[in-house]
């Protein structure tokens, strides 16, 4: 951890810090190119039921809309990605393996922050306004 607090925490090519876009981020601390995996995050999945207990929590703003009406809570970094309108990584659910893949969609410099479009490429609603 750095002295200023900035690094948070980081593995696997990738960190968590402060970001200009939100809060905290996921930034490269290598170089991914276009159609790279970037992570492959584990997900666990609550069950329909549990989905209003959850959507009175922080969580609300964390989890990622899973098959059936079950939320999927993205393990390693996955709730950590930015939104941006044009990202350098989208994200897939993999609902057989209860994952979601994040792979970029372009090159990605060491040091750049990786977003996705939460959206989904339009099938998403966005549950909060976008920094512009």
């Amino acid at each position: 951890m750095s002295g200023r607090g900035e690094h948070v925490c980081g593995a696997g090519g990738l960190e968590v810090r402060a970001s200009a876009v939100h809060g905290r981020g996921v930034f490269a601390l290598r170089g991914f190119r276009a159609g790279d995996l970037v992570e492959l995050c584990p997900v666990l999945v609550l069950p329909a039921a549990d989905r209003p207990p959850v959507d009175g929590t922080l969580l609300y703003e964390y989890y990622f809309n899973w098959e059936g009406g079950a939320v999927g809570i993205a393990l390693g970094y996955g709730t950590l990605y930015n939104h941006a309108a044009e990202p350098l990584a989208r994200y897939r659910k993999d609902f057989a393996a209860s994952a979601l893949h994040i792979t970029a969609v372009a090159d990605i410099p060491a040091g750049t922050e990786i977003t996705v479009d939460y959206t989904d490429g339009g099938i998403n609603r966005l549950w909060f306004t976008p920094r512009t």
